[in-house]
């Protein structure tokens, strides 16, 4: 006898799949091309390209790595770096989980889950959960996790070769998608004026720290963009009465 409950959970997980020919889907994998060429100019090979397309997911703690590598910083500081780019995922892991969840759900298939949550995944689910039955929803996140990050990593496998015979003019537009993706897509998904104002001083200070310490220009960036825009953000709020 069919399963009915069972039948209707491989729907929604194909409606979730379906998310691959969404906007948010498409502008990710034109920014992997991006970070493949980015992987080809840093010298870094197929397999390792391939598989950190996989494990790590995240494309910005994939570029801050490669970027890791090419400026020759140690294991630790790379490891920091990576791991404090990946800690901005938290809260939407905290986010997302609630409304995907229920009661009978196990651990075990969260955690999972839970690899496949960046900012693309994020907001995909996140406009679209309130129209799916709640048991169904962990399938439906899980169609569109799984299916997106599986097209990512055959994408990168196929275009590799290609993508380092391109002109060095061609690879470097396709590369200019992968920052101009973060950016618009961690501005998109600020819900908050803190955000905004650390993405702006951030970006301001970045330069600059890049000739003072370029081993870690993009970790003081980030500390002193964010601790300045949260003391911007209370003065703020405490003059606007907020």
């Amino acid at each position: 006898m069919s399963n009915p409950s069972a039948e209707r959970g491989v729907h929604w997980f194909f409606k979730g799949a379906r998310g691959i020919a969404s906007l948010p889907a498409i502008i990710l994998m034109s920014a992997f091309v991006g970070f493949c060429g980015f992987a080809v100019e840093a010298g870094i090979p197929l397999g390792e390209t391939v598989f950190m397309t996989g494990m790590i997911w995240a494309l910005p703690a994939k570029v801050l790595l490669v970027g890791s590598i090419l400026a020759g910083v140690s294991l630790p500081a790379a490891f920091i770096t990576v791991a404090l780019s990946s800690i901005r995922l938290m809260p939407m892991v905290a986010a997302l989980i609630p409304e995907i969840r229920t009661e009978k759900t196990p651990t075990w298939l969260l955690l999972l889950l839970s690899h496949f949550i960046a900012i693309t995944a994020y907001v995909f689910t996140m406009e679209r959960i309130r129209d799916v039955p709640r048991e169904h929803r962990v399938a439906f996140f899980a169609g569109f996790g799984t299916t997106v990050t599986s097209a990512n990593i055959v994408l990168v496998a196929v275009i590799y070769s290609t993508v380092a015979n391109l002109p060095a003019m061609v690879a470097g537009a396709l590369f200019f998608l992968t920052p101009v993706y973060f950016l618009t897509s961690i501005w998109a998904s600020t819900r908050d004026r803190a955000g905004h104002i650390a993405m702006i001083i951030g970006l301001a200070l970045g330069p600059v720290f890049h000739q003072v310490a370029p081993e870690f220009d993009i970790l003081y960036a980030g500390l002193v963009g964010g601790t300045l825009a949260f003391v911007a953000d209370r003065v703020w709020k405490r003059r606007s009465g907020e």
